[in-house]
């Protein structure tokens, strides 16, 4: 199936469909490479709906496994989409008719039929019978109920030890800005794109924020609720007519350490003035793909933004990007002889001309 293109992202953005729910497999795969750091813990799941998230569906089921303090989750509104596993009415502690945004604060998961281990019905059962598990949330005069910038939030928020989730697309910045003023750790999904954004790489580049593990490319299904709009390629409908969409780009972004981070990239190509010419309006080369970065080259280089997928920051320094770095090009070039589009590369070609060159990182090799 061909993937949607970020133009998808784009759309959601401008239109606040924010409701991109992130599948389970997706979950483990990244999950499984900080158990240890979650030990004791506490986490939040602060943009999810408890009874149609995935990731409280993790953490409710593996909470012994992992060892958890505590598990909190927060709704923004009523599910979008129709709950099969854990019925929001039957929930104690919630309001007969289940529409107001809510909160589910676990502290244990008993195996209440004593089977030696718990699951999904063991979940169904505190969560029915335990009154003080769930509660509404009413929001403050700035923010809506369950929004994860209200004061009731941020309450919870300040009682967590990690938040893990899948935060609004459209408020990607804003969300990473909390974390960082709060100190938390945190493993949050995100567009590749996020990276040229100047706060997120700003943190990249201190070395406070880097991307997963488990997703390096491709593209990632989520799924939407029943109203929103398949206009993109990369779509289906299961045989229970639920909606899925896939998008390009998708990351993990985290501050929390994995050992495969600290590995450092094979090089195996020689410099060549031919083979990485240099920039126009800014003094590095330029190289197109992260396996190619010359062995030989100690001077900046530029390189797309996914070679932070393989990024390693004892082996390379990140010295800025293509948005941040390089001489105008209307102060260097007639007019006509360049495409404009803001702070970017360009690499000369035949006749005058020159070509605008995608996001880059310039990083430089350490010694």
């Amino acid at each position: 199936m061909k993937g949607a293109s970020n133009h998808t992202l784009g759309q959601a953005k401008s239109a606040k469909q924010d409701e991109f729910y992130t599948q389970l497999d997706d979950i483990e795969k990244e999950l499984k490479n900080y158990k240890p750091q979650l030990h004791g813990k506490t986490v939040f799941c602060n943009c999810d709906d408890p009874f149609e998230s995935n990731f409280f569906k993790y953490f409710a089921l593996n909470f012994n496994i992992l060892g958890l303090k505590k598990l909190i989750a927060t709704s923004y509104s009523k599910s979008p989409i129709t709950g099969k596993q854990l019925p929001l009415l039957d929930i104690e502690g919630l309001k007969p008719e289940g529409k107001d945004p809510y909160a589910v604060i676990i502290s244990e998961v008993p195996d209440h039929r004593n089977r030696g281990a718990t699951d999904i019905t063991d979940v169904e059962y505190l969560l029915k019978r335990k009154a003080n598990v769930a509660h509404t949330l009413a929001g403050d005069e700035n923010y809506a109920a369950g929004d994860f910038r209200s004061s009731e939030c941020v309450a919870l928020l300040k009682e967590a030890d990690v938040v893990i989730t899948n935060p609004p697309f459209s408020l990607f910045r804003q969300f990473v800005s909390q974390l960082v003023e709060h100190k938390k750790k945190y493993l949050i999904i995100g567009n590749v794109n996020a990276i040229t954004y100047k706060e997120i790489f700003d943190l990249i580049q201190k070395d406070e924020l880097w991307l997963g593990k488990s997703i390096h490319s491709g593209d990632r299904e989520f799924r939407v609720p029943d109203h929103y709009p398949l206009e993109a390629a990369g779509t289906r409908v299961d045989q229970d007519g639920r909606k899925y969409i896939r998008v390009k780009g998708v990351r993990w972004f985290t501050n929390m350490d994995f050992e495969s981070r600290h590995e450092d990239i094979p090089l195996y190509k020689r410099y060549s003035a031919q083979d990485y010419p240099k920039y126009y309006n800014y003094d590095a080369i330029d190289v197109s793909k992260t396996a190619e970065i010359p062995c030989d080259y100690d001077g900046p280089m530029g390189v797309p933004i996914t070679f932070l997928d393989k990024y390693n920051p004892t082996q390379f320094e990140i010295l800025g990007s293509s948005r941040t770095l390089g001489t105008p090009m209307s102060q260097l070039a007639e007019k006509g002889s360049y495409s404009p589009g803001g702070p970017r590369f360009y690499l000369p070609e035949a006749k005058g001309k020159f070509r605008r060159m995608y996001d880059r990182l310039v990083i430089k090799r350490r010694t």
